[in-house]
């Protein structure tokens, strides 16, 4: 059985995100195990924006996707500490993700880890397709002070 181990921030969940961990478990064939990184919120605020849902939530909602076998925070300061831990066969890079393919196989060699890289290629568009895009949404919505009390 091979181990695939996807990544990603995975604030606002989407169907992207879903199509994104299906395609990354089929990568290691029929029996595969999905093995899934959370980033943290601190490593986020590094790269972009905050994260709208905290870590831990989004930790918890990933566990419940039906592709995910097993799901973990990633480490706050050494990115490479939960690969060589959890040792994958593949590493799934999603088509939005901007790692270079290249780079990341020299990162884990320089680490000795012995890893496939492959990126997902498979992406779900819709309106909806992305967390800035369900962000901007709501920031152009005409919600008012009433309906915003109602949620």
């Amino acid at each position: 059985m091979k181990t695939v181990m996807a990544t990603g921030t995975f604030d606002l969940l989407h169907p992207g995100h879903g199509l994104y961990l299906q395609k990354a478990k089929e990568l290691g064939g029929k029996d595969a195990k999905l093995v899934v990184v959370v980033a943290r919120d601190s490593t986020v605020r590094r790269k972009k924006r905050i994260p709208i849902i905290g870590e831990f939530q989004r930790l918890e909602m990933i566990r419940m996707l039906k592709p995910v076998d097993e799901a973990y925070l990633g480490h706050p300061t050494d990115m490479f500490k939960i690969v060589r831990d959890i040792r994958p066969d593949i590493i799934a890079i999603g088509s939005d993700q901007s790692y270079k393919i290249e780079d990341l196989k020299k990162d884990l060699e320089n680490q000795k880890i012995d890893c496939e890289v492959e990126r997902v290629s498979n992406y779900r568009k819709a309106e909806l397709d992305s967390t800035c895009k369900i962000i901007k949404k709501i920031k152009n919505s005409d919600f008012t002070e009433k309906s915003l009390k109602d949620c």
